[in-house]
This record gives C-alpha cells, sequence and structure tokens, in this order.
C-alpha cells in the first residue's frame, strides 16, 4: 500500500527546486565560454530550451516516458498520461515512487528533460538560428530523449528490462546529448575563421559561477534520484562531491602537465565532467569508486578534447562531446564494473567486481545502443530540419554575433 511520506516529499521538492537551477548555472557556464557578442544569445537559448520543452513535457513527453508501454517491445510509452490526463494532485504512481505524488515526480523528471537538450547548445554555439534551434528542440525532445528515457527509466522499456541501471542519467541525459552533439558538430559545420583567429571564453567568472551552481544543483539531480529522503540519497550526495571534486583535480593535473599551467576554466570543465560520469552510479558505488570515477573522466574528458581541438575535423564548440559524451559513456560502464549490493541493498546492483558481469555486459549494450540511435536519429533529425528551416545563420549574421542577428541585444551596452 503506497502512502505520500512527507519528509520524502520535501526531499524530492528540494531536489526539483535544485535541478532547476542547474539550467541558468548552464547558461551561465556557457555563456562565459563563447565570444561577448554571443553570451546573450546562448543565455537566451537556454532559457528558452527550458519553457519550451516545460511545455513538451506536459502535452507529450511524460506520457511517452512513463506511461505503459505501446506494445511488448518496449519501445515507447503510451498516449495514456497526455496533459496529465486522469492524474490529480493526490495520484501515486507506485511504479516509480510510492511514497511522493505523481505531480512532483513529473516536476522532478521534467527538469532532466530540460536540461538535456539545453546541454547541447555548447556544440552549435555562435551560429545557430534561434527559429530552428527552437524546431530541433522540439523533434529532439520527443523522437530522441523520450524512446531513450523509456528504454532505461520506463515501465516496461526494453533496457530496463534486461537490467540495465543508471541511477540519475549517465545514459538517459549525457550519453544522449554528447553523441547528439557530436552529429551536430558534423552536420552544422565548423565557425567562421575557426582556426585563423583564437576564440576566447569572454568572462571567466561567469563559466567559474556557472560550474560553482551546476555543481550544487548535482546534489538534486543525483541525491534528488533516490525518490525518498534516505540513506541512498545521502550516499548519492556524497559520491556526486567526492566525483566532481576528483574530475577538477584530474583535469588540472592533465593541463599542468601538458601546458605548463593549471587553467581555471580547465578547473570548472573537469568538475562538471566528473559530476556527468557519476550521474549514474552515484547511488550504487562506494566512495572510492566514486573517487576513482571523477579521476578517470577528467582524464578521459581532457584528452579527447584536446585531440579533438588539435585535430580540428569538427567543431564541437564548447566540447559536450568529449565532457559529457565520454563522461556519460564512462560513467555507464563503471556502474558495470563499481557497483555494490553491499553499498546500496535497497537496490541490490553489483557489477562485475562485485561477483555480477552480467551487469557489465548490459551496461555495454546500453551504451553502444544509446550511442548509435543518439548519434544516427540525431543527425537524420537536423539534416531534414535544415531542408526546411536552416540551421545556419547566414556568414555576415555570425560576424555580427547572434546576440544583435537574432535578439537585436547586446550583452554589454556602451553609453557615450
Amino acid at each position: 500500500m503506497s502512502a505520500e511520506v512527507g519528509s520524502d516529499i520535501a526531499w524530492v521538492a528540494a531536489s526539483t527546486a535544485l535541478v532547476m537551477l542547474m539550467t541558468p548555472a548552464l547558461a551561465f557556464f556557457y555563456g562565459g565560454l563563447v565570444r561577448k557578442k554571443n553570451l546573450v544569445s546562448t543565455l537566451s537559448q537556454c532559457l528558452a530550451t527550458f519553457a519550451v520543452v516545460s511545455l513538451v513535457w506536459l502535452f507529450w513527453g511524460f506520457s511517452l516516458c512513463f506511461a505503459p508501454s505501446v506494445n511488448s517491445w518496449g519501445i515507447i510509452g503510451n498516449l495514456s498520461l497526455i496533459g496529465m490526463n486522469n492524474v490529480t494532485p493526490t495520484t501515486i504512481n507506485a511504479i516509480y515512487a510510492k511514497t511522493i505524488p505523481e505531480f512532483l515526480y513529473f516536476a522532478f523528471q521534467l527538469k532532466f528533460a530540460a536540461i538535456t537538450p539545453a546541454l547541447i547548445i555548447g556544440a552549435f554555439a555562435e551560429r545557430i538560428k534561434f527559429r530552428s534551434l527552437l524546431i530541433f528542440i522540439v523533434l529532439w525532445s520527443t523522437l530522441i530523449y523520450s524512446p531513450v528515457c523509456h528504454w532505461v527509466w520506463g515501465d516496461g522499456g526494453w533496457l530496463h528490462s534486461l537490467g540495465v541501471v543508471d541511477f540519475a542519467g549517465g545514459l538517459v541525459v549525457h550519453m544522449t546529448a554528447g553523441f547528439t552533439a557530436l552529429a551536430a558538430a558534423l552536420v552544422i559545420g565548423k565557425r567562421k575563421d575557426l582556426g585563423v583567429r583564437e576564440f576566447k571564453p569572454n568572462n571567466i567568472p561567469y563559466v567559474v559561477l556557472g560550474a560553482g551552481l551546476l555543481w550544487f544543483g548535482w546534489f538534486g539531480f543525483n541525491a534528488g534520484s533516490a525518490l525518498a529522503a534516505n540513506n541512498v540519497a545521502v550516499l548519492a550526495l556524497v559520491t556526486t562531491n567526492l566525483a566532481a571534486a576528483a574530475g577538477a583535480v584530474s583535469w588540472m593535473a592533465v593541463d599542468w602537465i601538458r601546458k605548463g599551467k593549471p587553467s581555471t576554466v580547465g578547473i570548472a570543465v573537469g568538475a562538471v565532467c566528473g559530476l556527468a560520469a557519476v550521474t549514474p552510479a552515484a547511488g550504487y558505488v562506494g566512495l572510492s569508486e566514486a573517487v576513482i570515477i571523477g579521476l578517470c573522466a577528467g582524464i578521459f574528458s581532457n584528452l579527447i578534447g584536446n585531440w579533438r581541438a588539435s585535430r580540428q575535423r569538427f567543431d564541437d564548440t564548447l566540447d559536450v562531446f568529449a565532457c559529457h559524451g565520454i563522461s556519460g559513456l564512462w560513467g555507464s560502464l563503471a556502474v558495470g564494473l563499481f557497483a555494490s549490493a553491499a553499498i546500496n541493498p535497497t537496490d541490490g546492483v553489483s557489477g562485475l567486481f562485485f561477483g555480477n558481469p552480467h551487469q557489465f555486459l548490459v551496461q555495454v549494450l546500453a551504451v553502444a545502443v544509446i550511442a548509435a540511435f543518439s548519434f544516427f536519429g540525431s543527425f537524420i533529425l537536423l539534416k531534414v530540419i535544415d531542408k526546411v528551416s536552416p540551421l545556419r545563420v547566414s556568414p555576415e549574421e555570425e560576424e555580427k554575433g547572434l546576440d544583435q542577428s537574432q535578439h537585436g541585444e547586446e550583452a554589454y551596452s556602451e553609453e557615450d
């Protein structure tokens, strides 16, 4: 018999607010990394993404993700929850959360659905048409995010039925965003004068502010995913902090060795990589394992990002693929290695190093399928959108900056 528990409601409601903060935090993080003429547009893109996805989530997104599967294949949810049909403030869906109202579960999951396409913005920053971005957000949330979410987290989802686990979104959020970012960078092409001019962040304090707020909000992202005020939430909160710290330190160390100086931007980015990597594992692994996950994420993502920058074969403006795609992939595999039922007896998940090779194998399968689906599905989607509404601004608009060309605004007005 399911019944509301006040402490669980309070914790998940607070976590929902924390995760909401992450989208404006991402706006400052990305906004500080782009050039000054594109700062406002980056902020606007993140804010608009949150607003648009909020409506998509109500009218069909939540239902596609969390309603019962259309058929036994577990590919997508049906439309029984469209517009939150027949759900009241007192309704509890015991399949997903036994002690909180379904409205609260809806609100909590909305924040994940909103920040995921916002992450992708970093891949094509400084060169995408705002109108085309809005079309992409609606279609991507429907056609890419919703199926993957249902596969992994949905009642009857086929990966979920195989035993795949993803505590807070390494597969659903970071891998989908990261591999979509790779596709987007290839479809949209490189920025004008890339390799000819040096592109520097316009505001490093914004980058640090954004990273700090992301780190703060991530406690809701991961610990809130326990969906209760319990020991698993505490575990996830502590592992989240340790992995972020480890990612910041390892990225800083690699920069120091390779470039001779530790980069402030690198420390911030490394922390975000550690956070992304521990997301799928936060409630399943111990403290030492969380540190290993974060350390490796900072190293792997740094090396991939530097490789991308040195080759310049594609222009993932803010290295979304290296930071979120690679970290999310590593963290999703790490669950299959380091998960321990002794750490979290409630869920009872153990990985390869704790006697369960099957868990690692199904995690490998999930990583491969979601990487392929996110990349190729997004590549096709972007190509189709480009035919209807061109994705890229003109060279003149790009040179002028998206703040002026797309919004008629500027970050810092110059008064006479």
